[in-house]
């Protein structure tokens, strides 16, 4: 019999969001966590997000309600409208310091749209640690054109974004 593959996914949460709502529409995040479970097996799935502050606190909730794992790129007051929310070195240290320090997963499924990955997803890619890297939509960026379609999803696909969609029930 063969043994089910332990997986798990880094989101990088601001592409998620801002792509999804470029092709307006958005993720139900209870349907993504079951989507990534029983399509990719994941078991672990860390949702990186900017920490803004706790009048975010219902986003962070609802997101660790459907089984996320948060991870936040925090800043300092003074700063925060100042940077960039970005999450990516965030994302490739962890990446990174799992295959390192611990490699109690098989493979890696990661979610983004921009290029700055190029250089773990070829590295993923070389030592069989790739599962799957998923766009949120069609835009991708230009430099994962080189890699062979069948590492990389868009999630944009009307079969997909049936599956994972928020519908306002109201």
């Amino acid at each position: 019999m063969k043994k089910k593959e332990n997986n798990i996914a880094f989101i990088d949460a601001q592409n998620l969001h801002l792509w999804t709502a470029s092709e307006n529409w958005k993720i139900d995040f209870k349907k993504f966590r079951i989507y990534l479970r029983d399509k990719f097996n994941i078991d672990e799935a860390y949702f990186f997000l900017w920490f803004l502050d706790e009048n975010q606190q219902k986003l962070y909730t609802n997101v660790q309600k459907t089984w996320f794992i948060v991870e936040f790129r925090e800043h300092t007051s003074h700063m925060k409208w100042k940077k960039k929310w970005n999450v990516d070195v965030d994302i490739v240290f962890e990446v990174m310091k799992r295959i390192i320090e611990e490699k109690d997963f098989d493979k890696i499924l990661l979610v983004t749209w921009d290029g700055d990955y190029i250089k773990l997803i070829n590295y993923l890619i070389e030592k069989e640690l790739l599962k799957k890297l998923l766009f949120p939509n069609s835009k991708y960026s230009s430099l994962y054109k080189k890699i062979k379609d069948n590492y990389w999803v868009n999630l944009s696909l009307s079969d997909i974004k049936k599956k994972i969609e928020y519908k306002n029930e109201k």
